[in-house]
């Protein structure tokens, strides 16, 4: 990845001067208010929309792994590429009941529907967790790839990245955040496809692909005694994380809630749906490719994390060889300033303002600013803790979304459902999901100290996939029992905030935000995640 020349060294250097002068522009409009700067005025159209959800969901460490997961034999993991279709839950489903509370954040809709001790839950869990995983996660990712692209030292590589990023997003907010967002979208679509592009034809196309791999290389169901990915856990388990992750996660969320009405804020998932589908053409292709041409002796690479950097140096010519590396930088900077903005907010709207109800806008945006470098600094600390954790405990860290995720899906989906859910019910799933996943890790990383017979190894040793479609069962027993044998919340609370109580109004309302275009763009979406699941049976 370090064979550029001046041409490329162009492209890289043009594609930061674009980036400052679109971050100059947008952050010289002044924030007059919170909702300016959490949730950009909430006048975003469709296009930027659709573009942001897509550049927060791809980071450097995402392009990079999937490539590896296409070259490494890990093809069942593709599932998590065609949530494409979950995406389009978020506009259909969950989007017009945030809107109408007119929420900055998660949290704020739990205290709506529930109560302000699940905003105050998932607040703190939220910021935990992003601080932990997310933040520590792409920081420590992105600099050993900012590192590898410029020959540069890793430090220097993590704090370049995190400093410029961490800038931007702080002193322009959202707004910000999202516009550069949509100018990495193009950039990182124009690199990635133009390698994909030059893999296909050095391979022969689809054929040639296929001839150079092992039989059944390209099937994504294995059967459901598979130790690894059993295809009905596989199933159940990455829709859970999806629904969580595109539907409730303020990091995918806040840039739906920006958007300038319903029907824009929809428009722009279902765009955001079908942008969601190129990965598995632009990163995971790219590395089946490279493991093909190195089953023919055409490359050469010994980890299949190699496999992208690998295939560019080779295939890509000078000029695009500098654009596929400025599309990595601008993944990095996109996912790294999604998570900055999203711990500002939450800090700011659901700590800071419930502690401080008359603080002056003006100030909320002051603590906003704040808050993102205070996270800029906890990243940077944390980078010296990530590089010494062992390669076992990084692997938790990034499938620790398993274990959160069924609470905190079952909770949301059952409260926009049905009425009788309530704040007790929830409350009690969140926090025995909560001390269950808490028992389940500690668990996983203990096994080897585990007697191999006992009931504690077998419950740490589960398949996690396996484990995660349980655990969500087991939270929905818990939310309906616990709500079933309190009292129910009153007609006030719960009106609007579940389909059973929405009122004409409210369904005329959702029935003028969509056209027949709309319909037939999200058909299209789950017309092709079927397409891809039929054509990687084998």
């Amino acid at each position: 990845m370090q064979h550029f020349n001046l041409l490329d060294w162009a492209v890289i250097g043009g594609y930061f001067l674009i980036l400052l002068l679109l971050a100059v522009w947008v952050i010289r409009q002044r924030q007059r208010d919170s909702t300016d700067y959490f949730l950009a005025g909430r006048n975003i159209g469709w296009f930027v929309v659709g573009a942001s959800i897509f550049a927060s969901n791809i980071g450097s460490e995402h392009v990079v792994g999937l490539a590896g997961a296409g070259a490494g034999g890990k093809i069942p993991m593709l599932i998590y590429e065609l949530h494409a279709w979950i995406v389009l839950l978020l506009g259909w489903v969950f989007l017009p009941f945030y809107l109408r509370s007119r929420v900055f954040t998660m949290p704020e809709f739990l205290e709506r529907r529930f109560s302000p001790q699940a905003r105050w839950f998932l607040t703190l869990f939220s910021l935990l967790a992003y601080v932990l995983t997310k933040v520590s996660v792409t920081i420590y990712a992105g600099g050993i790839v900012i590192s590898t692209l410029l020959a540069i030292d890793f430090w220097l590589g993590a704090f370049i990245t995190v400093v410029l990023t961490g800038l931007y997003t702080a002193l322009g907010g959202l707004r910000a955040v999202v516009y550069t967002e949509a100018l990495q979208t193009v950039i990182l679509i124009l690199g990635a496809g133009a390698l994909t592009f030059f893999g296909f034809q050095a391979v022969g196309g689809w054929s040639g692909m296929r001839e150079a791999l092992a039989p059944g290389y390209l099937n994504m169901w294995r059967p459901p005694d598979d130790p690894e990915f059993p295809w009905p856990s596989l199933l159940m388990a990455s829709t859970i994380s999806g629904i969580w992750y595109w539907c409730t996660d303020q990091y995918i969320v806040q840039r739906a809630l920006a958007a300038r009405n319903l029907q824009q804020g929809r428009r722009g998932t279902i765009f955001g749906a079908l942008l969601k589908l190129m990965p598995v053409f632009l990163f995971l292709l790219p590395g089946v490719v490279a493991l093909a041409l190195k089953n023919r002796g055409e490359l050469m690479w010994d980890r299949p994390d190699q496999a992208f950097a690998a295939l560019m140096a080779q295939l890509m010519p000078h000029g695009l060889r500098g654009l596929v590396a400025a599309g990595l930088l601008a993944a990095l900077m996109s996912s790294l300033a999604s998570v900055f903005n999203s711990c500002s907010t939450l800090f700011t709207v659901d700590v800071y303002k419930k502690i401080r109800p008359d603080a002056p806008e003006t100030q909320l945006v002051r603590v906003g600013r704040l808050a993102t470098a205070v996270v800029v600094l906890l990243g940077i600390a944390w980078i010296p803790i990530m590089q010494n954790i062992s390669g076992v405990l990084y692997e938790y860290l990034q499938s620790v979304q398993a274990y959160i995720a069924p609470p905190i899906t079952a909770v949301f989906l059952l409260g926009i459902f049905s009425r009788r859910i309530n704040a007790k019910g929830a409350m009690a799933t969140l926090m025995v999901g909560l001390l269950v996943a808490v028992v389940r890790l500690v668990l996983e990383i203990s096994r080897p100290a585990l007697n191999p017979q006992g009931l504690l190894y077998a419950f740490g040793d589960l398949n996690f996939l396996t484990f995660a479609s349980w655990f969500f069962l087991f939270c929905i027993v818990v939310c309906v029992v616990v709500s079933l044998l309190t009292p129910p919340q009153s007609e006030e609370q719960v009106h609007g905030l579940t389909y059973a109580t929405l009122s004409e109004e409210h369904r005329a309302e959702l029935k003028a935000s969509y056209d027949l275009w709309d319909i037939l763009a999200s058909a299209l979406v789950v017309g092709i995640v079927a397409w891809i699941m039929f054509t990687f049976t084998g």
